[in-house]
């Protein structure tokens, strides 16, 4: 397999509402990362997009074709990729198997939505379609309840009173606002950096006994990845950066899964994958961009992926382990919870801000001082889909 690295990345800013379509907002995040990595559409040579609710947000089928003739990238092969929120990741892993392949050697991976132009009422719909149809969602069970019931859960098996676990979820809400406020791409930028524990145990309740705060937002966005070949990276860029190991797995209804959790076991198989290729070790992680769609992902995530032991997450967070300047730096972007969560370019946008910090092109206050190593990790679903991968410096 030939060496596969990032050599250019693009992002619009995730938002509420857009008025641009997704043809238009993946072709800003597209044409941007084609710019930053000196190339023209001409020397793409194929496209893989997430996207999971195009059919629903604006009823546009075949997206990809159309994405990939408004980036001027004509006649070359362009793929979707439907995965939940795990869709971009799901494209940019596969692009990297071309690349790695020898069989192409330029390519742009990424992924667009526009979840909040839905509205809550078709977002809240359309996103429990990822959860099994047949029997969970006929029963009333939508993603805050999903986790709602994991924060149950996770309490009674680690025996951890339930008001101090909100408390140490609150920590990870906190840490996420005060990162996404000082993000210019977040869809919370400048905003919530005061936010309290207080403020979010008092927030309204979603799914008890998860608040408001507690949840990320329905977002529009748009990502891109430039990747390309060795080769053809050092003559591209001065600041490669090479993904070293990849993961992927998957699971059924969340009621199969029950001998695991509170653990996503598919998370787990996966990461062992990405750690594996890379011949690393979660303590050679700097930084990570995890799926923390609920502040109780946060902690379930970085348990499984060997950050911190089982039941200690929130006493990490607690102690400034996750943050940055502490044991791993998580979501220094902001994460779900603020940078936004347009579930079909999420993963794209986890590559963006990894790419961004090792090359140290971070605003202050968020960069991770001498990033040479990062992760991201992406869950669609109820732990249905999930893909990681490591990146690394390579300079």
């Amino acid at each position: 397999m030939k060496k596969v690295a990032v050599v250019g990345v693009g992002e619009t800013k995730f938002s509420g509402p857009q008025t641009k379509t997704e043809v238009e907002l993946f072709g800003e995040a597209a044409t941007e990362a084609i710019e930053e990595s000196n190339l023209k559409p001409k020397d793409i040579k194929a496209l893989f997009i997430g996207n999971a609710l195009g059919d629903f947000e604006e009823g546009q089928g075949m997206l990809q074709a159309y994405a990939a003739e408004n980036i001027g990238c004509l006649y070359v092969p362009a793929n979707r990729y439907e995965g939940a929120c795990a869709s971009a990741s799901m494209a940019v892993r596969d692009a990297f198997m071309w690349v790695a392949s020898g069989y192409y050697d330029i390519v742009v991976a990424g992924g667009v939505e526009r979840a909040a132009t839905m509205g809550t009422g078709l977002a809240t719909r359309t996103f429990a379609m990822f959860s099994d149809a047949r029997y969970e969602y006929p029963a009333g069970v939508t993603f805050p309840a999903v986790f709602a019931m994991l924060t149950y859960l996770y309490a009674d098996t680690y025996k951890i009173p339930l008001q101090k676990l909100r408390e140490q979820m609150a920590k990870v809400t906190i840490q996420s606002y005060r990162h996404g406020s000082i993000n210019p791409r977040a869809q919370f930028f400048g905003k919530n950096a005061d936010m309290t524990v207080e403020k979010v145990l008092g927030s309204f309740v979603v799914c008890t006994p998860l608040t408001l705060h507690d949840c990320c937002p329905f977002s529009d966005g748009a990502a891109a990845v430039v990747l390309a070949s060795e080769e053809v990276a050092k003559k591209l860029t001065k600041k490669p950066v090479y993904i070293t190991g990849i993961g992927q797995a998957s699971c059924g209804p969340l009621i199969n899964q029950k001998e695991f959790l509170p653990r996503i076991r598919a998370r787990e198989i996966s990461s062992q994958q990405a750690y594996k290729m890379a011949g690393r070790t979660p303590k050679d992680i700097d930084l990570c961009e995890l799926h923390d769609c609920f502040s109780i992902a946060s902690l379930i995530a970085a348990e499984s992926l060997g950050f911190f032991d089982y039941g200690k997450a929130g006493d990490a967070w607690e102690k400034g382990e996750a943050d940055i300047g502490g044991k791993i730096a998580v979501n220094p972007s902001g994460g779900l919870k603020s940078k936004g969560h347009p579930i079909g370019a999420t993963g794209a946008g986890q590559v963006y801000e990894i790419a961004k910090q090792l090359r140290g092109e971070v605003e202050a206050g968020r960069q991770v001082p001498n990033a040479k190593t990062g992760m991201t990790d992406t869950l669609g679903g109820d732990g249905g889909t999930l893909v990681n991968m490591i990146f690394e410096r390579g300079w």
